[in-house]
């Protein structure tokens, strides 16, 4: 009985979670003539399933982000992201990242090995994210370098990386609230 009990004790501690959209923030930094270009995607959402910050290897990530909102501060920039070089709008309209595989690395410290779809690529990808929870809501917070060739983002002209870096630093910092 006891260990029963235990599964079912550990089973109610974990918890959904649905995104906030207006505090959440998903900013990508790519490099141009080695200076910072930042951009935001302004439309996404996160879902985290089943998590329990002590035990989290039976949690599921799922993020989408609607690529067709990115914004870089500038008109020309952003028509030029637009096309087949770059984001490829038109075919490529959304990406997702989608992780079984979460876990703790220290007290609110964590991993989620997953894999990101992002302009009709599938790599996978390692996402560090920190933890913070109180009274029903939680941050998420994280960075990681993605290297655009892998996903076919910034060919022809752009490709080897002189003008535009080959590296993208993506930041994000989510605000999540308990459902249920």
């Amino acid at each position: 009985m006891v260990p029963l009990a235990f599964l079912v004790s550990t089973h109610a501690l974990a918890a959904d979670w649905r995104m906030d959209p207006a505090p959440s923030r998903l900013e990508f930094i790519a490099t141009f003539e080695k200076n910072a270009a930042p951009g935001v995607f302004k439309e996404f959402d996160t879902r985290l399933a089943r998590f329990e910050p002590d035990k989290p290897e039976g949690a599921k990530l799922d993020v989408t982000v609607k690529i067709t909102s990115a914004d870089m501060k500038s008109g020309d920039v952003n028509r030029a992201i637009r096309g087949p070089e770059w984001f490829d709008f038109g075919r490529f309209p959304q990406a997702e990242f989608h992780a079984e595989d979460i876990r703790r690395v220290t007290p609110g410290r964590y991993l989620a090995r997953g894999v990101l779809s992002l302009k009709g690529v599938k790599k996978e990808l390692e996402v560090p994210f920190t933890w913070q929870e109180s009274a029903g809501a939680a941050t998420m917070e994280g960075e990681l370098n993605v290297e655009r060739l892998q996903f076919g983002i910034g060919t022809g002209e752009w490709a080897n990386g002189s003008t535009i870096g080959l590296g993208v630093r993506v930041k994000f910092n989510v605000r999540l609230r308990k459902e249920g």
